[in-house]
């Protein structure tokens, strides 16, 4: 996946499962994690198949994820600075 648009917002360093990962403030999560090549952002509860960002609408569900502690809908997420992302253990 990449950027079609650069619109000139700085990057920001967000942390990813303790890795530090560059994005575009106020990006959606979904979009920033999809563009630095992290499409599984958890297990389905029943099955543990993979899944990500199905919708980026905020329907489907299927991206919600750990975010500073809080559950959270990654594709209606901004990015901003600093922000703590876990992708491990979220059912």
């Amino acid at each position: 996946m990449k950027r079609l648009v650069q619109d000139g917002r700085p990057l920001v360093a967000i942390m990813v499962d303790g890795e530090v990962v560059d994005a575009r403030a106020g990006d959606p999560l979904a979009t920033a994690l999809a563009l630095a090549g992290r499409m599984r952002l958890r297990a389905s509860p029943n099955a543990g198949a993979p899944r990500g960002a199905f919708c980026h609408m905020g329907v489907c569900q299927e991206c919600v994820l750990h975010v500073d502690g809080a559950l959270r809908q990654a594709c209606l997420t901004p990015v901003r600075a600093g922000m703590a992302v876990e992708l491990r253990g979220v059912p």
